[in-house]
């Protein structure tokens, strides 16, 4: 590698290193670690704002940027509010049974939607009802998260990465339903149980306040009905885009960015009370992360490593998916799973090429991103749903560090991919 890519490895490394161990706050880290990648020319303002593999996503901050606004102009009907209630009513108080059916909301939510835009709207929720039962918010707040990741991974809208490999591998919607989905329900089960074990020691049941629950009625939550069909029916609009994105071809930021502009205007909900409830440092955070990120990808880093991991495979189809498997958990941890597949998809493509063309190679497609989408739950940083719920969190006085929520998604990492393996083999290595 050239001395420009070993510096770019370097201030990455330490930039990580500094987010991991809390030392700097997270948003000072990734915008010093990008200052150093443009100071050493390891990227450029061109490649930086303007390059589509190794760039910022502005489709992400926009989409964020949109869907939050639209967020903060519902919390002020207090649907959140009702939502909470009926969720801890359904459960009946007890902790576990509604932490199963966040899992389960936002797991199937995510799969038709972002997994971003599912935690914007879950998170609310999840705040009132664990401040209703006296249960710590964050261990629910993680979990979340990486139901959304795992939720996200069944479909080609659920999770970004999937859209650029359906791009790059001639996918359609019904490739990812068909060849992803089974194993996702599957997951989804196993994730439930396996979170009744990691935080067996916080879902505590409190009679006394699950009584309390059970009294409530959700509907006198609702603070102004008028502003929450406003609200509603432009969400619906926006939702129903997300899924027609094949056929309107819309991107998904430019919808929310529309759906957020059409509620602010007509509705009674001032500009600056809508931009109240954005949250900036999040988006600062994603910009430095994809500077530094790019400009791995832009000296050839990204592409050396997959390269290096795919050519110790020996052209075997089936050791060449186990490698591309959990080198893509591996790296996924590591480097947040847009930008990693966006420089591992040529790669990929070649590889189907060289193992056969599309047909049995195509399980190297899901190879990619089942490891990418799962490996996104290792570390704090590793997807982009993992980011905004750790800003949501840090927002409302909760805050998660990095090895908190790392030390859980390692666990399920290791567990969801471990599943995936058997899945692989028996449906297309075997036959």
């Amino acid at each position: 590698m050239t001395v420009t890519a070993w510096a770019a490895v370097a201030a990455f490394l330490t930039a990580y290193t500094l987010i991991a161990t809390e030392k700097v706050h997270r948003v000072a880290a990734a915008l010093g670690g990008a200052a150093v990648m443009l100071l050493v020319h390891a990227t450029d303002a061109g490649a930086a704002f303007f390059s589509a593999a190794a760039g910022i996503d502005w489709n992400v901050i926009f989409l964020l940027l949109g869907m939050m606004i639209i967020v903060g102009v519902l919390r002020r009907t207090g649907v959140f509010e009702f939502l909470a209630i009926w969720a801890a009513k359904r459960a009946r108080g007890r902790p576990f049974r509604l932490m199963a059916l966040l899992i389960l909301i936002t797991a199937g939510a995510s799969a038709l939607l972002d997994n971003v835009t599912t935690v914007l709207l879950v998170a609310p929720v999840t705040f009132l009802v664990c401040e209703r039962l006296a249960l710590p918010v964050a261990p629910f707040l993680i979990v979340e998260a990486m139901a959304s990741n795992i939720g996200g991974t069944a479909t080609l809208i659920g999770d970004p990465p999937n859209i650029i490999i359906a791009g790059r591998g001639g996918l359609g919607f019904n490739d990812f339903l068909a060849h992803l989905t089974p194993l996702i329900v599957v997951l989804v089960c196993a994730f439930a149980a396996l979170c009744r074990w990691l935080f067996r020691d916080v879902l505590r049941h409190d009679p006394g306040r699950a009584a309390e629950i059970m009294t409530l009625d959700e509907r006198e939550a609702i603070a102004d009905r008028r502003l929450l069909r406003q609200s509603l029916a432009v969400l619906a609009l926006v939702l129903a885009a997300f899924v027609l994105h094949p056929v309107l071809h819309y991107e998904p930021s430019v919808v929310a960015l529309l759906g957020a502009g059409v509620l602010v205007a007509a509705t009674r909900v001032t500009t600056e009370e809508a931009l109240r409830e954005v949250e900036w440092p999040t988006l600062v955070f994603f910009a430095g992360l994809f500077v530094m990120v790019g400009a791995l990808v832009e000296t050839g880093v990204i592409r050396r490593l997959s390269e290096a991991a795919a050519s110790a495979t020996g052209g075997r189809l089936a050791v060449t998916t186990m490698v591309l498997l959990w080198a893509s958990t591996g790296l996924s941890a590591v480097v947040d799973n847009i930008p990693y597949v966006a420089a591992m998809s040529p790669v990929v493509a070649d590889l189907v090429q060289a193992n056969g063309g599309p047909g049995p190679a195509r399980v190297l497609w899901w190879a990619l991103a089942l490891g990418a989408d799962l490996g996104g739950n290792a570390t704090a940083v590793g997807a982009a749903a993992n980011v905004v719920v750790i800003g949501i969190a840090a927002r409302n006085g909760t805050p998660i560090g990095f090895w908190r929520f790392t030390r859980y998604g390692l666990v399920v990492t290791l567990v969801t991919v471990a599943l995936s393996v058997p899945y692989l083999w028996l449906r297309y290595l075997l036959t």
